[in-house]
């Protein structure tokens, strides 16, 4: 990543996602050409010539030449979080300084297994590319629809599995979040081609992909709540809680818990039981 496109797309998708109000400017002429944001306004608003702001966007003037203060002024006037605001470092520094690809992992080591199965939460842990590595018992139990592929993959379920629509409550939402996951992800390691080649193949294969794709979003994972549909427990409402490895570059561990004593907690123990009768070769942890 990190090309004209990308950074012009990303841009341009951020820019027409501020309204003159937003951005504290006068409502102005009812009939713009543009929804948000004009490039002229944006470049006042960040203190630079229209012209050059202009040129960033479009590519002209390679982005990685720009100041620290100018991406910043830009993240500023576009509103942007703070995981849109790295994206836009990416894309503009990257492209400076290409790397390696990262190696990917496809297994977690004993010691880190042992510390999944202690746990009395469901947990998976995936890497950057969403395949699942591993699961302790309540995971391998939550999860059971998505796990019972020879390589479960977050991304292929959430838009390529028929049952997805239903296991997640906000299905839109979920499609949401993980394509802009994937962005984010492919914003850090242009170069992974096992990445690419799965943004490709869900290009192909999702109308629904393509469409949430488009919106370039960005975002990382780190906690909040979700709700879930089980097909054996009913709604499961849990929080959850994204756990970054340093020994294990690239492997998360996501938790997902509830408070003692609540109606969700009593659904652990359900799922334990449920998971335990079926047979344990899932080949996924444990």
């Amino acid at each position: 990543m990190g090309t004209k496109d990308d950074i012009r797309e990303f841009l341009i998708a951020k820019r027409a996602s501020i309204t003159p109000e937003q951005a504290g400017l006068a409502a102005g002429d009812s009939e713009r050409r543009v929804p948000g944001l004009r490039r002229e306004e944006v470049a006042v608003l960040a203190g630079m010539s229209p012209d050059y702001y202009t040129k960033l966007e479009r590519g002209s003037t390679k982005l990685r030449t720009a100041s620290d203060g100018v991406l910043d002024s830009i993240a500023r006037v576009l509103q942007l979080t703070d995981v849109e605001r790295d994206h836009l470092y990416t894309l503009a520094r990257g492209a400076a300084a290409p790397r390696l690809a990262a190696p990917v992992q496809e297994g977690l080591r004993a010691s880190m297994q042992r510390v999944l199965d202690s746990l009395a939460v469901p947990a998976l842990a995936y890497n950057t590319r969403q395949d699942v590595i591993a699961t302790n018992l309540l995971g391998r139990a939550m999860f059971a629809q998505l796990l019972d592929s020879d390589q479960p993959n977050l991304a292929r379920f959430t838009f390529l599995d028929s049952r997805a629509e239903q296991f997640f409550a906000d299905w839109p939402l979920a499609c949401s979040l993980t394509a802009a996951m994937l962005r984010f992800q492919a914003g850090r390691d242009p170069l992974d081609t096992g990445l690419t080649a799965l943004i490709g193949e869900l290009s192909t294969r999702s109308p629904r992909f393509r469409q949430d794709w488009a919106d370039q979003d960005v975002h990382e994972h780190r906690t909040g709540r979700k709700t879930y549909r089980h097909p054996e427990v009913g709604n499961l409402d849990v929080s959850y809680d994204v756990l970054e490895m340093p020994g294990e570059p690239g492997i998360s561990i996501t938790t997902y818990s509830a408070e003692d004593g609540s109606p969700m907690a009593e659904k652990f123990p359900m799922l334990a039981r449920w998971a335990a009768a079926r047979s344990p070769a899932s080949g996924h942890g444990g």
